[in-house]
This record gives C-alpha cells, structure tokens and sequence, in this order.
C-alpha cells in the first residue's frame, strides 16, 4: 500500500521546481524594487467590487502513473521487457481571462477561463531482448520484442474553468503577498475517436486541485501579480482499452500534474 503524505500526493521533485522558482524570483524581484520604492499607487484596483484583468502562463506538465500488478507478475511474459515507464516533463503554455470578486479586502473569489496547450512525453524503457525463443515463440508470448527506449507523445488543447479563492496579505507600499487555492475543470477539444489513435490514450475532462503563492505589485495604471501554482489531477485519466497493447498492461492509472507560472494583469 502506498504512504499517505502531502509530498507525494503531489508528487514535487523539487529537482524539476528548480528553474521555475528561479525564473519566478527573477520577476518577482524586478518588479518589487520597483512597487517598494516608487510611488505609492492610487489606482484602487482592490476597492471594486468586480474587476477584470487578463494573464499569460508558462507550465511544465507530465503524467503521474501507477504500475499495474500485471507489471509486478514475474509470470507475465508479456510484459517481461518493459523496465520502466518515465514520464518527463515538457513545458507549455497558456492564456486566459482574469475575473475578480471582492468579499473583502483580504479575500477574494476569482473566475479564470483559459486555453492550455499541452504535451506529455513519456519514455517506456525496455530491457534488451535476451528472453528464451521458446518462450517469446510460444502460445500467448511475444514476437518481435521491441529494446531501447520508445518516446510516447500526447498533445492536448484544453479549456479549463477554474474557481480559486485568494487570501492576500496587508498591502506594504505598493506590493503584498497572496496565497490562492481551488480547483478547475479541463475539457479537451479534441475528439476522443482522434485521441484514440495515440499511443498512450487519456479521457478527455479532468478535474484538478490548485494550490499556489505569488505577489501583487501596484503601479500607476494596472496592477501586475506573478504567481506559482501546483495542479494535481484528480481523474484516473488512463484509457488501457484503446492504449497500445505492447505496455498498456504495464499501467494501473494516471494522473495530471502541472507547475505553472502565471503572469497577472488587472
């Protein structure tokens, strides 16, 4: 049985989260010298009751697995020369709109609508073909066993709709910190017959779990808030039925997992 705990129920290889927060408190840091120790902006974005704004975001996504007991089974000889199955990270990116309602002046709901452009890559790993003939020729064993590595791709347009609640901090000057939470629902807009003929296929709607921290920085004519944010898929996506049978056995389920970069203006 797998362990319970936060760290691996969002699965944060801190290895991966590196260059994002490297790239995060670069921003981050230019504008802050510049909302610190500028002039202390009027513009009074946070005192309306609704207002608009729009993003840009840049994310690194790949899939969470879980190894079927199939894999596990010494006796499956189908499955024998499959070492492991490596999801890799590959970046992409995504715009949308920005929609705020203010309950009070630390706390805000906010609707984001936006389009996502993914990826996902996936190494599966094989063993060297060094199996007995007499077992890859028999009844039910496997012919033509494939070795290397062979890079699955899944490309995906999405449309999500999140809900995220936003606590923020006392306003210092013209910056303050913020934490957001929520979820979203994604629907892809690709048809599930086209996706079929991928090699590793996923269902089409996902619900996620949105955790993320950032800063809101006040100038004269907008107010610009750059934030980092962790998605975890909460949908066993995986769709063994239609999945290349070489490794679809190998599988159990799969999740989303995203690190995102989003880029505020309000």
């Amino acid at each position: 049985m797998q362990a319970i705990n936060f760290r691996y129920k969002f699965d944060l290889h801190w290895g991966k989260v590196i260059l994002p927060l490297l790239f995060f408190t670069l921003v981050i840091s230019q504008a802050w010298a510049q909302a610190r120790f500028g002039e202390i902006s009027k513009a009074g974005q946070d005192d309306k009751l609704i207002s608009y704004g729009f993003f840009l975001a840049g994310h690194t996504n790949y899939y969470q697995l879980k190894y079927s007991e199939e894999f596990l089974n010494g006796a499956n000889t189908n499955l024998a020369n499959i070492r492991s199955i490596t999801p890799v990270y590959t970046p992409g990116f995504s715009l949308g709109f920005l929609g705020v309602f203010r309950i009070h002046d630390q706390f805000n709901v906010l609707l984001t609508p936006k389009i996502g452009f993914y990826e996902f890559r996936t190494d599966i790993n094989y063993y060297e073909s060094n199996l007995d003939p007499s077992i890859i020729q028999s009844p039910g064993g496997i012919s033509n066993l494939p070795s290397g590595t062979q890079t699955v791709v899944t490309e995906a347009t999405m449309v999500e709709l999140p809900l995220l609640f936003k606590y923020k901090a006392q306003r210092f000057n013209n910056s303050r910190m913020f934490f957001m939470g929520g979820g979203s629902a994604m629907w892809r807009t690709k048809a599930q017959d086209e996706a079929d003929l991928d090699g590793l296929v996923t269902t089409g709607r996902d619900f996620t779990l949105d955790l993320g921290m950032g800063f809101d920085m006040y100038f004269k004519y907008f107010k610009f808030s750059p934030e980092i944010r962790f998605s975890h898929g909460l949908l066993n996506i995986y769709r063994p039925e239609t999945t290349d049978p070489i490794f679809r056995d190998a599988i159990a389920e799969m999740r989303r997992k995203s690190i995102t970069i989003y880029l505020h203006f309000q």
